[in-house]
């Protein structure tokens, strides 16, 4: 088993003609954390788009949990990482719990992950309420949820801590540390490097599509 988690060595993204990310060498070994900041519009969302399989790689090579991004691994991939986007692929319609159900009965995931999942990120209350009538911050803890029963080996999270208070933000950061100590990969974009001492990322800052820094 390898012990890289991520790979990407000079990594193009393109939308039409301009480009998204413009050449990134990146390796996240795995178990580790890797926090992307930057401006709006530097490439963060694309770099982890890129990580999920949801964009494909226009030119250079890169391999994410040990599956090419240059070849017909793509959809084998999004099995295998988890992503919790600005905003959830949720029904509005369907309560907490049923939208659980349903993404797990989809992806073969045991459906009794879900009350555990939905107490570790504070939702047990909510469980019969519908999605549509839950805080931005609410979503976002029922995204983590679902992450918790997916159980990916790469987690991929843009901006998770946009929404959350304080005390969401400290539930964060102790979701991760153990997320972590399971032994899963995080990649997370943040406007602003992390503060929690419990974390210890490597840190990258990105502009114009490309790593411009890393500390």
């Amino acid at each position: 088993m390898t012990d890289v988690a991520v790979r990407l060595e000079n990594a193009v993204v393109m939308q039409h003609d301009f480009p998204l990310l413009s050449g990134v060498d990146f390796v996240a070994p795995v178990g580790s954390l890797s926090v992307l900041t930057g401006a709006n519009g530097a490439g963060k969302t694309s770099l982890l788009r890129l990580l999920g399989g949801l964009v494909p790689l226009a030119s250079g090579q890169g391999t994410v949990v040990g599956l090419s991004l240059n070849g017909d691994d793509r959809r084998a991939l999004r099995r295998r990482v988890g992503w919790l986007g600005h905003e959830g692929s949720f029904y509005r319609d369907l309560t907490v719990r049923e939208n659980l159900v349903f993404a797990a009965r989809a992806l073969e995931r045991p459906l009794e992950d879900i009350a555990p999942a939905l107490e570790r990120v504070g939702l047990s209350a909510r469980t019969n309420t519908l999605t549509k009538s839950l805080s931005a911050g609410q979503r976002r803890r029922l995204g983590l949820a679902w992450l918790l029963v997916r159980r990916p080996e790469l987690w991929l999270l843009d901006e998770p801590y946009a929404s959350l208070d304080d005390e969401g933000r400290r539930f964060l950061d102790d979701l991760l540390a153990d997320v972590l100590a399971a032994g899963a990969t995080v990649v997370l974009s943040a406007h602003d490097p992390l503060r929690s001492a419990a974390l210890v990322p490597q840190t990258y800052r990105l502009a114009g599509g490309r790593i411009v820094e890393s500390s």
